[in-house]
C-alpha cells in the first residue's frame, strides 16, 4: 500500500484530531517570537521546546502533528546571518523533532511538514492579505527550495497552510507535482464565509486542486471559526476530498504589533465541531489561540463521532 493511499484509508475512518497552534503555545510558555522567525527561531535556540509542544500535542489526542518549518526558508535563515547549508539543517531538523515524538506514540501519529505562504517569511502579515505582486515562477522557487528540503526529511505528508491566494495553491501544486508519493493537503486563509484572504471564492481551491494525483484534503486554517460553515458548504459543492480545518480562536492578527487582538474561544464548541463533520471535514485541529486543552476537548468530541 503506498503512502498516499494508507493515508487516505486512514482518513475516510475519520474524523481524527490534528494537534493545536505551535507558536501561540510556546509564547505561553515563555518563549520570544517577536522576530521574523516566529517559532522557527526555536529550531536553533531551542528546539527541546518545540518537541515539548508536540508531545503535550500527543499526549491530547492529536493524530497529526505539524512541524515547526511554517516561517522556515532560506531567506529568512540567511537575514539572520545563516547559511545555506545551516538553514536546510534547521528545516530538517523540524521534521526530525516531530518524527521523535511521533515514534513514541502507542499509536499511529503522523507528521505533516508545514509549508507556510510566502508572505509568512516577510514577517508583516501579508499571508492575511495575500496579492504579494509576486511572479508565480518566483513563487514557485521559493517553494521549490523548501519543499525539496522538507521532503528530504521523509514526513508522512506535507501542510500547505495559511494560503491567501490562488496564485500561490497554483505555484504549490506545480512543485508539489514532484513528489506523487507524498499526500499533501492545502488550506487556505480566509476573510468571510466566501473567500479567501486576497479575496477569491473559495470554490476556487476545490477546482485547482481537482484531478491532483497527491492532494488528499483541502479546507481552511487560521480563519474565524465562525467563517468555516459557510466555506465549506461551497467547498464541497465542488469537491468530494475530505475536508481539513483547523481554525484561530477567532480573534484578528495586528501584523504591525505582531500580536493577536479581541476575544475569542478556547476551545472548539462540540456544535460546530459536529457540523464540520457532517459537511465532509475528516481532520479538525487547531491554529493559533488553541492549545493543548483544545485539542483534549476535540479528541473526545471527534471519539463520539466516529
Amino acid at each position: 500500500m503506498t503512502e498516499i493511499t494508507e493515508f487516505k484509508t486512514w482518513i475516510a475512518s475519520g474524523p481524527w484530531p490534528i494537534d493545536g497552534g505551535l507558536s501561540g503555545e510556546l509564547e505561553k510558555r515563555g518563549h520570544d517570537l517577536s522576530d521574523k522567525l516566529w517559532s522557527a527561531r526555536l529550531l536553533q535556540a531551542e528546539p527541546a521546546a518545540i518537541a515539548q509542544v508536540h508531545q503535550d500535542y500527543v499526549d491530547a489526542g492529536a493524530r497529526i502533528i505539524i512541524t515547526a518549518s511554517y516561517q522556515a526558508s532560506r531567506q529568512g535563515f540567511a537575514a539572520v546571518g545563516l547559511s545555506t547549508d545551516q538553514a536546510d539543517d534547521l528545516m530538517r531538523l523540524s521534521v526530525t523533532l516531530a518524527k521523535d515524538v511521533a515514534d513514541k506514540s502507542a499509536q499511529k501519529v503522523w507528521v505533516a511538514a508545514s509549508v507556510g505562504p510566502y508572505g509568512a517569511v516577510l514577517g508583516g502579515g501579508q499571508e492575511y492579505f495575500g496579492n504579494y505582486g509576486v511572479a508565480h515562477q518566483d513563487l514557485v522557487k521559493f517553494h521549490r527550495e523548501r519543499i525539496e528540503v522538507l521532503a528530504s526529511a521523509n514526513p508522512d505528508l506535507f501542510a500547505c497552510e495559511t494560503i491567501p491566494d490562488l496564485d500561490e495553491v497554483n505555484a504549490l501544486l506545480e512543485v508539489l507535482s514532484a513528489y506523487p508519493d507524498i499526500p499533501a493537503w492545502i488550506t487556505m486563509s480566509c476573510k468571510d464565509g466566501e473567500h479567501s484572504c486576497a479575496g477569491q471564492d473559495i470554490s476556487g481551491l476545490a477546482k485547482a486542486v481537482a484531478n491532483h494525483p497527491n492532494i488528499v484534503a483541502i479546507g481552511v486554517n487560521c480563519t474565524k471559526p465562525e467563517f468555516v460553515t459557510p466555506l465549506f458548504e461551497k467547498l464541497a459543492k465542488v469537491s468530494g476530498l475530505p475536508l481539513v480545518v483547523y481554525p484561530n480562536a477567532g480573534r484578528v492578527w495586528d501584523g504591525e504589533a505582531r500580536c493577536w487582538i479581541g476575544e475569542g474561544h478556547s476551545t472548539l464548541p462540540i456544535q460546530i465541531v459536529k457540523e464540520w463533520a457532517q459537511l465532509g471535514a475528516k481532520l479538525i485541529g487547531g491554529c493559533c489561540g488553541l492549545g493543548p486543552a483544545a485539542v483534549t476537548a476535540l479528541n473526545q468530541d471527534l471519539a463520539n463521532l466516529r
